[in-house]
């Protein structure tokens, strides 16, 4: 990756936020520190972050609030850091929007490894400037940005990657474990049910712009109208 990583870390101990700014310093990324939710809003805000690293545990708005509020603002790839290991924590963490779950303790490589897979699945470093239009959804690779008529929606990343692999294979039929094994990856251990939620959510976000058909005993695919498919 030749861009910087510009790093916003967020966590209410000092010493942890000045710890992983170290870490990700000597990695060659920028940081900038925020003690809570207020002050990730701000920067968040007035700011372009490439990922947003996010501590659960804090006084006020804990982490899972702050990453549903980020949600409705934002596309940034976010990673949740906790000493939480729960298998619930990280279950509804990712169902909240976030892209990974890191338990603490960890490495320093580990946290830069994660990072890193995070931004390839993300799209962030991709140096074409690809524009792609279907319907009336026009997707900038790039700047990982969707709109329908011009009207920017947000998605989660999975959400977005989901639309952009039914997108790239239009009018195929493609199976839930196709777009798990995409999107997900070889080593995810959850059930063709996440498939279908993620389905449901981007349906609702897409609204008349939802083409996406579900094909009986397979999945799903994805199908412009012939009458709104441009000249």
């Amino acid at each position: 990756m030749d861009k910087q990583i510009r790093v916003l870390i967020v966590d209410d101990e000092e010493d942890m936020r000045q710890l992983l700014k170290m870490y990700l310093e000597n990695a060659g990324m920028i940081c900038t520190l925020a003690a809570n939710g207020d002050e990730t809003y701000k920067y968040v805000n007035g700011n372009l972050f490439d990922i947003i690293l996010l501590d659960i545990m804090m006084p006020g708005e804990d982490g899972f609030v702050v990453c549903e509020k980020l949600r409705h603002v934002s596309n940034t790839p976010i990673i949740f850091l906790s000493a939480k290991g729960e298998e619930w924590d990280k279950v509804k963490g990712l169902k909240l929007g976030a892209d990974d779950y890191i338990v603490k303790p960890f490495s320093p490589g580990e946290l830069v490894a994660r990072i890193q897979a995070v931004l390839r699945r993300s799209h962030t470093f991709k140096n074409e400037n690809e524009m792609i239009k279907s319907g009336i959804i026009f997707i900038d690779k790039n700047a990982r940005k969707v709109m329908v008529q011009h009207e920017p929606i947000v998605l989660t990343l999975k959400e977005y990657e989901v639309l952009l692999f039914l997108i790239e294979h239009h009018g195929q039929a493609l199976s839930r474990e196709q777009l798990l094994e995409h999107v997900w990856g070889l080593g995810y251990s959850g059930s063709l049910r996440t498939v279908d939620t993620h389905i449901k959510t981007l349906r609702m976000k897409l609204g008349k712009a939802d083409y996406i058909e579900t094909v009986w005993g397979i999945g799903y695919k994805f199908e412009v109208p012939a009458h709104e498919i441009s000249s």
